[in-house]
């Protein structure tokens, strides 16, 4: 079993920046695919950002070059560094994990969640 605790969302102005962390403990070096996922008022989950052990990094078009998804290892500890943001990135972030990446991940079927972390941009 995996624990993820997220942290670090908040408020801020449009092109703001903050970081968002998450905490694995337990069995955490099983998981070879680490991901954010985000879920705005009123619409489904989207996936933001996936680091993959065996394959490198992921975004979606909507934050290519506006967020970097990184890990310490030694820390068990994800981040997704957020630069200009912008009221539509407001939403729940959730970190989630997995053994593998594959079409369950990328369908945003994860085994592991954490609770959520707050993020909202004003205008």
């Amino acid at each position: 079993q995996v624990q993820l605790v997220e942290s670090g969302g908040g408020s801020v102005e449009s092109g703001g920046s903050l970081r968002l962390s998450c905490a694995a403990s337990g069995d955490a070096n099983s998981v070879h695919c680490m991901s954010w996922v985000r879920q705005a008022p009123g619409k489904g989950r989207e996936g933001v950002a996936t680091i993959d052990t065996y394959s490198g990094t992921n975004y979606a078009n909507s934050v290519k070059g506006r967020f970097t998804i990184s890990q310490d290892n030694a820390k068990n500890t994800l981040y997704l560094q957020m630069n200009s943001l912008k009221p539509d990135d407001t939403g729940m972030y959730y970190c989630a994990a997995d053994l593998w990446c594959g079409e369950r991940t990328r369908a945003g079927e994860y085994k592991y969640w954490g609770q959520g972390t707050q993020v909202t941009v004003s205008s």
